[in-house]
């Protein structure tokens, strides 16, 4: 990609990101192996499907192996993809050295665009400036708020962590927490550190991060079990993630802790325990948006030069509160799969 050509080389009006809701009723098929790469067809969504050109875009994340949060953002994808008449072509790997290679990969295959996460932006700058070197347009979405303008990228789609950090220590203040263990399920990864950043500036107790390997459900259990055990002071466990807040659960349970739990980001099971009262409340970053608007970003971009946020902001998708309040309307989409 020509410097003199991206959108930081020159000022251009912002441009509002298409909106997603009208695609819902588009074909989209969630993943069950997470971390295996695969092709994404769209041959049963015709419906509103573009007239334009076939591309093919690669969508590029650091999900670990079943990490089922990942099956949201890839439905918004790919019912993008299908709406604008891409193959959608998505690989993981929670390494960042691997997903390097990805990329790579990616820019190897010639593709149209690539949609890539930045949990360790460090690890990727390499690869995506020979992406940008070979005139492929790069978008970054839900991890990377903080560098995707360094590393040169058009657009980025996702949540400002640090705010959204910020906005769950407030929510603690007032259900009247006093200490909490923040569990950060994968070590180095930037947006997971300003979420407990976040946490520690507005809350008035005490925060006490805990690390966990969130490839070891079991270990992630039995090490939330031992410090429930060792501190009974603690009052609020807070997870990163829909599956570590449902371990945390049982983890309270089995320690005999009071603890309550609530967590950033939500999946069907969640709602449920929401429901339940097992857990308080849950930070919703709107994944399927992510996932939509990366791809349906790179097609406007392709077709049309646009590029939302005019190449200087990015476009927000979260924080959002889910509590008792309002999880039975969340539930219901969340039963479809797009939240």
């Amino acid at each position: 990609m020509d410097r003199s050509s991206h959108p930081r080389s020159r000022r251009f009006a912002p441009v509002i990101a298409v909106a997603a809701a009208a695609a819902l009723t588009l074909a989209g098929c969630s993943s069950s192996s997470g971390g295996k790469k695969s092709e994404e067809g769209a041959a049963n969504a015709s419906a509103g499907k573009a007239t334009t050109p076939r591309m093919t875009v690669a969508l590029v994340t650091h999900q670990a192996p079943g990490d089922t949060f990942w099956d949201t953002v890839r439905k918004g994808a790919e019912v993008a993809a299908a709406k604008d008449n891409i193959k959608l072509v998505y690989s993981a790997d929670p390494n960042a050295g691997n997903q390097a290679n990805l990329v790579q990969n990616a820019i190897d295959q010639k593709v149209d665009g690539i949609a890539v996460t930045l949990a360790k932006p460090d690890a990727l700058k390499g690869v995506i400036g020979k992406a940008e070197s070979a005139g492929i347009p790069v978008v970054g979405l839900n991890s990377g708020l903080s560098d995707w303008k360094k590393l040169n990228l058009l657009e980025f789609f996702g949540q400002d962590e640090s705010v959204a950090g910020e906005a769950f220590g407030k929510k603690l203040n007032e259900v009247g927490a006093k200490k909490v263990l923040c569990v950060m399920q994968e070590q180095g990864n930037v947006g997971l550190t300003q979420r407990c950043d976040g946490v520690a500036k507005t809350f008035e107790g005490k925060v006490d991060p805990q690390n966990v390997n969130g490839t070891d459900m079991p270990s992630v259990k039995s090490t939330i079990t031992a410090k429930l055990k060792q501190d009974p002071s603690i009052d609020y466990v807070v997870t990163l993630g829909a599956p570590f807040a449902l371990t945390a659960v049982q983890s309270a349970e089995d320690a005999g802790s009071k603890a309550k739990i609530a967590t950033f980001d939500l999946n069907k099971d969640l709602i449920k325990s929401i429901k339940a009262g097992d857990i308080q409340f849950a930070v919703d970053q709107q994944p399927y948006l992510q996932g939509y608007l990366a791809v349906d970003g790179l097609w406007l971009y392709k077709n049309n030069g646009n590029y939302s946020g005019g190449g200087e902001q990015p476009v927000l998708t979260g924080p959002a509160f889910v509590d008792k309040s309002n999880v039975d309307k969340i539930g219901e989409f969340a039963a479809k799969g797009t939240r």
